[in-house]
């Protein structure tokens, strides 16, 4: 094991399939010269070529329609979008063409595409360069959807995406880039579709992914003081979901909570509560909480910013009322 920032997490990702693989390459906007804005892609040319990491012209429906049109080629391009807000501009590449093409092709092509999407609110980054889609993308047959917590999925699930012969939105959160952790220095792939257990706790499970991951561990934390036994779960992918994870968290625990950062109104948490309502209601002793961002843009002032998405306080306070009944 060694230990590694996010953002060095994906750059390991990246160069260990680069050089397993010299179908995948990378493109995107400032990312060979400068090496992303977040470092991630730093020392990729040099090794690999401006031919296999390339800059590209400001046009994200021409990155997508050209990583489409590689992928049916038999490559497996990389495309970067430098802000997830961005993918709004290539809507129809990802959503009517990367989606589509295997059924409407009968399976005789494959769209081995990932496109790399950081996400996320930080640093009064404003209302365009802030939000967190998932759930858009989650509601698009032919899509898979994965957003790694630490620097140990960075690494597994960008691996697993690469990998995958489906088109895969890979949603990376800004502030998680210069967040350390420890990370397998093997061939490390995290299987698509399965949740890891952060903790096992008897009292009430706390259901989430990405960022909100490191701040449901913290709101454990504080429920220990009130001898109140959390489980975290971790789903590291949204699409597909790993339903039989969130099912034994909701038998054992038999109350749940779902928690993330994406705007809660038509979110992530509303599929993950209605399959609990429908799968599991006789195991459940309370209702299915849900906690996501306020129904808002993101503001720029910084008071703002903060008061519009769900922290650990926040999420203690929901498991908290939950196990005694107070809702």
């Amino acid at each position: 094991m060694a230990t590694m920032t996010f953002s060095e997490a994906t750059l390991a990702a990246m160069r260990e399939e680069m050089r397993r693989d010299p179908t995948v390459f990378l493109m995107g906007e400032d990312i060979a010269k400068q090496g992303g804005i977040f470092g991630q892609f730093k020392g990729l040319p040099q090794e690999f070529g401006f031919d296999r990491v390339r800059d590209t012209p400001i046009s994200e429906a021409a990155l997508v329609g050209a990583g489409v049109g590689a992928a049916l080629t038999g490559c497996r391009p990389v495309v970067d979008m430098h802000f997830a807000d961005f993918i709004t501009c290539a809507m129809d590449e990802v959503v009517n063409q990367a989606a589509k093409l295997r059924y409407m092709f009968g399976e005789q092509c494959r769209v081995p595409m990932t496109l790399r999407a950081p996400d996320g609110i930080t640093k009064s980054a404003g209302s365009q360069h802030s939000q967190a889609l998932e759930g858009w993308f989650v509601h698009t047959p032919g899509l898979e959807v994965v957003i790694p917590a630490d620097a140990e999925d960075a690494k597994g699930l960008l691996k697993a995406a690469i990998r995958s012969d489906n088109p895969t939105l890979y949603f990376e959160h800004k502030a998680l880039f210069p967040v350390k952790g420890a990370v397998p220095d093997d061939d490390f792939v995290i299987p698509l579709g399965k949740a890891k257990t952060m903790r096992d706790g008897r009292d009430v499970a706390i259901v989430t992914y990405g960022i909100t991951v490191g701040r449901a561990l913290e709101a454990a934390t504080m429920l220990e003081a009130d001898g109140i036994d959390a489980t975290v779960i971790n789903l590291r992918t949204v699409w597909p979901l790993d339903y039989d994870a969130i099912a034994d968290a909701a038998a054992r625990t038999h109350r749940v909570v779902v928690a993330h950062e994406a705007v809660k109104i038509g979110g992530v948490g509303a599929e993950i509560a209605s399959f609990i309502g429908e799968a599991c209601f006789d195991d459940l002793d309370g209702p299915v909480v849900r906690l996501g961002a306020a129904h808002v843009p993101v503001p720029f002032a910084p008071v703002l910013q903060e008061a519009v998405y769900p922290k650990a306080p926040a999420i203690a306070d929901a498991a908290r009322r939950l196990v005694r009944r107070e809702l």
